[in-house]
């Protein structure tokens, strides 16, 4: 029994605007791609879009969230690596692990100085010289990035009743990730190395939902709960033992059309002082913004206005009406 039209498959119907033409050969579709790829090289060769065509190389996206995964096991020694750690071997497994880094570290940064030279067309004179230079003071921080990841676990075992031990924190929590990648990245933005820190944080950004700009001041003892959609901007100020949850925003104001240009260098973002306490959904905005010493700042708020220390800002609740039918 021939089966009614209605009741076909998909993949053998006929779409009804194709009833009027020719059937289409697999050879004739396969013959309109290279009119596809004339229009892309068009648009490259005019320059209306974006491409990387040069003889210069570009930095490796995936090589350099390699370095942030491997400067981890660094970091945290026994908690990242397939093999057993222990007193015999771990000077040699840490020196392996760090001559290793240096030399992935140099071969980036060489390579993200060289293109930046070349997308503003600058002579690159010293590009060798300068990303072992500044590959070595990145190496160097490592021992004071791991102290002060030491106090941001501190705070989250202090701060979060659900969580038993550091081994928890290290492996389970995302704002413990997101905080280390930023502290790997911040050193690089601060030594000036363009392109690798971003690419770093936007790792992080899309495997936690944390989005926290490289150039951010974050002391130590921080502490993110839970942590999806937080944004911290570039120019905020995050003083020491400071706790934010999910949702928070540390923003900027409304921004004109050509803020890139206008604003670049300038206080932004808001500054957190020592103890502070920002609960979830809560947006504060402004390079003015100061939230001072010890404040509390509950949920859902929206802040464009400094607040005293040691202030507790509420927002009342809303009158709940119930009925029966």
């Amino acid at each position: 029994m021939t089966p009614h039209k209605d009741n076909l498959p998909m993949h053998q119907k006929v779409h009804p605007s194709a009833k009027k033409f020719e059937q289409p050969t697999t050879r004739s579709l396969h013959q309109q791609v290279p009119s596809v790829v004339q229009k892309l090289l068009s648009s490259w060769s005019s320059k209306s879009c974006y491409e990387h065509i040069s003889a210069t190389p570009i930095p490796s996206q995936q090589k350099i969230i390699d370095i942030v995964e491997q400067t981890r096991k660094i970091l945290f020694p026994g908690y990242f690596t397939s093999n057993r750690l222990h007193p015999t071997n771990l000077e040699f497994y840490i020196g392996n692990k760090t001559t290793d880094l240096y030399d992935k570290v140099t071969e980036q940064i060489q390579m993200a100085i060289r293109h930046d030279c070349s997308r503003n067309k600058r002579t690159c004179t010293n590009c060798e010289v300068l990303s072992h230079d500044l590959a070595l003071k990145f190496i160097k921080k490592l021992p004071e990035i791991a102290e002060i990841l030491a106090t941001d676990i501190k705070a989250t075992l202090i701060g979060d009743p659900a969580t038993k031990s550091p081994d928890e924190v290290i492996f389970c929590y995302p704002g413990l990730f997101a905080t280390s990648v930023y502290r790997i990245a911040n050193v690089l933005f601060t030594l000036e190395v363009p392109t690798i820190p971003r690419i770093m944080t936007e790792y992080a950004h899309g495997r936690t939902g944390i989005d926290i700009h490289p150039g951010a001041t974050i002391d130590e003892g921080f502490f993110i709960d839970h942590g999806t959609g937080v944004v911290i901007g570039e120019t905020t100020i995050i003083g020491k033992n400071v706790r934010i949850y999910q949702g928070v925003t540390l923003g900027a104001l409304s921004l004109p059309r050509d803020a890139g240009e206008r604003l670049q260098n300038k206080k932004r973002h808001p500054t957190l002082q020592d103890d502070v306490i920002v609960y979830a959904n809560t947006t504060i905005l402004g390079g003015d913004t100061i939230i001072g010493k010890g404040a509390t700042i509950g949920g859902n708020i929206w802040l464009t206005e400094s607040v005293p220390p040691g202030t507790r800002v509420l927002r009342r609740m809303p009158a709940l009406d119930f009925s029966c039918d």
